[in-house]
């Protein structure tokens, strides 16, 4: 049976607010947050699987931002007072279901807040070699499935208006470092 999930997108939701350098300054409700554009933390998750394809997500109808479009294996706001790696794991759990903390979650890079993050700085993370099954979180995800590198590519070329903004930027700078934190052979680009 699965855990309790909380709704998506609570406005009153408390979020750490931090300076240029990642630190806490105050707390503010997500809705202010967004509204006024202020720098906050968040992380991603790029969950792969033995063959090197990656697990995204399709944002449902119902997100402030991005919706329907695809993302990461999962994101997420940090809660105020949360660290990046509790985060992660409450994030997989919430949006695909994943509550097995035996792998580790392997630190990729970090994004540094600026108006393509959304005024985020973002942690990445990789997680992986697992084959699921996940349980999707309907008011989260409207569906999920592994992509290969090449398929990622193509969508992102084709269409860019349905990859969210973190996913473009992470996926355009950071494909090859991705690519060789999940053990796939990486392409030589033209």
């Amino acid at each position: 049976m699965s855990a309790p999930r909380p709704p998506a997108a609570d406005p009153h939701e408390l979020f750490d607010v931090v300076d240029a350098q990642d630190r806490v300054i105050g707390r503010a409700p997500r809705g202010e947050v967004h509204a006024k554009n202020l720098i906050h933390r968040a992380t991603h998750v790029m969950v792969h699987d033995a063959a090197g394809k990656l697990f995204l997500q399709r944002r449902s109808q119902g997100k402030d931002t991005f919706p329907d479009c695809w993302d990461s294996s999962c994101s997420g706001h940090l809660d105020a007072g949360e660290d990046y790696p509790a985060a992660a794991r409450r994030e997989l759990g919430e949006e695909i279901g994943w509550h097995d903390a035996s792998l580790p979650l392997r630190p990729l890079l970090k994004l540094n807040a600026a108006p393509e993050t959304g005024q985020e700085f973002i942690q990445i993370y990789v997680l992986g070699p697992v084959a699921g099954p996940f349980d999707l979180n309907p008011a989260e995800i409207s569906e999920g499935r592994w992509f290969t590198p090449p398929e990622i590519d193509t969508l992102l070329r084709e269409l860019p208006d349905k990859i969210a903004g973190a996913l473009r930027l992470l996926w355009t700078h950071h494909r090859d470092q991705i690519l060789n934190e999940v053990g796939t052979a990486v392409p030589c680009r033209p």
